[in-house]
């Protein structure tokens, strides 16, 4: 690999020798580089960019990262509250507490020449597919999504049952429950204490219930419960195992959680605590990718739009300081508009209004 500034020096000794009455083919042998290679660096910006190669040495920019704050990333990195947080949420985090140490591609580089990016957890990789299109949520209590799944016991064959209802809007859990056995009446009694809790009999229009076909959310008495709270039910299609997202990657989130227990719980009451746990760390502690990395209960309370706000302050100060480090804008803190329940296009939320009311777009 030849420095730019090597490649400079030589490509004008060799035009001087050149110039001289040299031949270039001899010019070009004692400077120890080939005709075609001057040929390339010329006819390819050689002499003015460098050379493009990615293993190409090149000089650090001015305005990288110094010793001291490569160490001092790293060190906020490693404090045991980040010991299982990527950078996509330690540097929001930060950025609510007044701090900006880095980007996030500077903390995960970082991290990456100290041999820290490896994956963790049992997560596989995820599959892309096409969900369906079914509804729109432009403010908390107009569609939530409720699902149940199946905790393991420490003695085989045993479960518990998680029942879980979930605001689209916000991603705020608004009611939980843990039972030893699958049964309708615990629907009932889960989506009743949720009604009240959210208000929903003071709401004009009532909140669309997802879920998806299974038996127990489908019994003629927790039909009869949805009609009287006034709260329209909805559910998956038949043999469609993704039209019910936002509940499945939540239960995805539960069971791969650093505390959740490999071998299973010892009782129920081992498993309500830890989904009590699980609860008021995804509401209130989780900075959910999804909503501009704040907490469910924060969108849920309409506090997003103050700590996004904030946010944006402090990197358009942060840019100020050190403008050489930012190639464009700041990162855009703009709060998450509607939320579409497996969209299958984009479009559909560009062209909903606020004045529709909330309806079923597909079955």
């Amino acid at each position: 690999m030849i420095l730019i500034e090597d490649r400079r020096s030589l490509a004008a000794d060799i035009a001087t020798a050149h110039g001289a009455g040299a031949r270039l083919r001899l010019a070009c042998q004692v400077a120890g580089i080939d005709e075609r290679t001057l040929q390339r660096w010329r006819a390819h910006a050689g002499l003015t960019e460098g050379d493009g190669r990615p293993q190409a040495v090149r000089p650090a920019p001015g305005h990288a990262l110094s010793e001291q704050e490569r160490m001092r990333v790293l060190e906020v990195a490693n404090e045991p509250r980040f010991c299982a947080v990527p950078p996509a949420r330690i540097v929001p985090m930060l950025a609510d507490e007044g701090i900006y140490l880095a980007s996030e591609s500077s903390f995960a580089r970082v991290m990456r020449a100290q041999g820290q990016t490896a994956h963790r957890g049992r997560a596989k990789a995820p599959h892309p597919v096409r969900p369906p299109t079914t509804h729109i949520a432009t403010a908390v209590r107009q569609v939530w999504c409720w699902d149940m799944t199946y905790l393991p016991a420490v003695v085989m064959g045993r479960w518990f049952h998680l029942y879980l209802i979930l605001d689209l809007y916000s991603r705020k859990i608004v009611g939980w429950e843990v039972h030893g056995s699958d049964h309708s009446d615990h629907a009932i009694h889960l989506v009743r204490r949720t009604a009240l809790a959210e208000g929903i009999a003071a709401l004009t229009v009532k909140p669309v219930l997802h879920g998806d076909n299974g038996s127990t959310l489908k019994a003629t008495t927790v039909l009869a419960m949805l009609n009287w709270l006034g709260v329209k039910p909805s559910y998956s299609r038949p043999r469609v195992s993704d039209d019910n997202a936002y509940a499945e990657s939540l239960f995805r989130t539960a069971k791969y959680r650093p505390e959740f227990p490999a071998n299973g719980f010892a009782d129920l009451e081992a498993a309500r605590t830890w989904a009590a746990g699980f609860v008021h760390w995804y509401n209130v502690e989780h900075r959910h990718s999804g909503i501009q990395y704040v907490s469910p209960a924060q969108r849920h309370e309409g506090q997003d739009q103050e700590i996004l706000a904030a946010r944006h302050t402090l990197y358009t100060q942060a840019r100020a300081i050190n403008p050489a480090r930012w190639s464009g804008k700041t990162r855009n803190w703009s709060p998450t508009g509607p939320v579409t329940l497996n969209p299958e296009r984009d479009s559909i939320i560009r062209d909903y209004s606020e004045d529709k009311p909330i309806q079923q777009l597909a079955a």
